[in-house]
């Protein structure tokens, strides 16, 4: 895949966003959604569509209490299995994906997890994104997951101009050191939640804002602040 020109200009700026996310929030990686063990990331994963981290988070405390196996979840009845997640949306979905999958792990991957994206996304209910989120968690295999905070911040730092999330993939694969792959996802969904969120927008407390192409800071301020 060929790696998309940039200016040694924009090479220093977006080398100053990754050092200054990095300073914000470390390089510690983490999920937020709460699990023991690869499928229940992946059940987790599938749960979180249009729908909070919190949120599953307090569905899959009493789920995976429920369901202690993939073939507790392989023999569920879909009607039960829709009021248990119920909550997160989309369940009627949610469940029929969710037992798929799990048989398909069964039959198909002798109840494991696979790796590879192609084996990953060949499973109901997943796609790039949940495909990405467990290549990067369970196996540290570098790799953009784009959310909707990762969508939105990185159109407004100028990162990618497109709205397809598998082309939005491509731009940042392209212009961010593979080794900030995996953290930049976190990083900028801790930023999305907390400074630029998608209603209200805290640029003045924003420590990117000299560098964000959208800023709602003006120019003048701007500068000030970098002299």
């Amino acid at each position: 895949m060929a790696t998309k020109k940039i200016t040694k200009k924009e090479k220093e700026r977006i080398h100053k966003i990754l050092e200054l996310l990095d300073k914000e929030y470390t390089t510690d990686i983490r999920c937020f959604l709460n699990h023991e063990n690869p499928w229940q990331l992946l059940i987790a994963t599938i749960l979180s569509a249009q729908c909070t981290d919190d949120r599953v988070n307090i569905v899959t405390k009493d789920l995976f209490k429920k369901y202690r196996s993939l073939e507790d979840f392989a023999n569920a009845k879909q009607s039960e299995l829709e009021k248990d997640i119920h909550s997160t949306g989309f369940y009627r979905n949610k469940a029929k994906n969710i037992i798929e999958c799990t048989r398909k792990l069964i039959t198909d991957f002798n109840g494991e997890v696979p790796e590879d994206i192609e084996s990953l996304t060949s499973l109901a209910g997943v796609g790039r994104k949940t495909a990405n989120v467990i290549r990067g968690n369970i196996y540290n295999e570098p790799s953009i997951v784009v959310d909707t905070h990762v969508k939105r911040i990185s159109k407004k730092l100028g990162l990618t101009k497109h709205e397809d999330p598998e082309k939005i993939e491509m731009d940042l694969m392209d212009v961010l050191p593979k080794d900030n792959w995996i953290r930049y996802n976190i990083q900028i969904i801790t930023l999305g939640r907390s400074i630029c969120t998608a209603r209200s927008p805290k640029c003045e407390e924003c420590f990117l804002q000299h560098l964000c192409k959208s800023s709602l800071v003006p120019v003048e301020r701007r500068d000030s602040k970098d002299a």
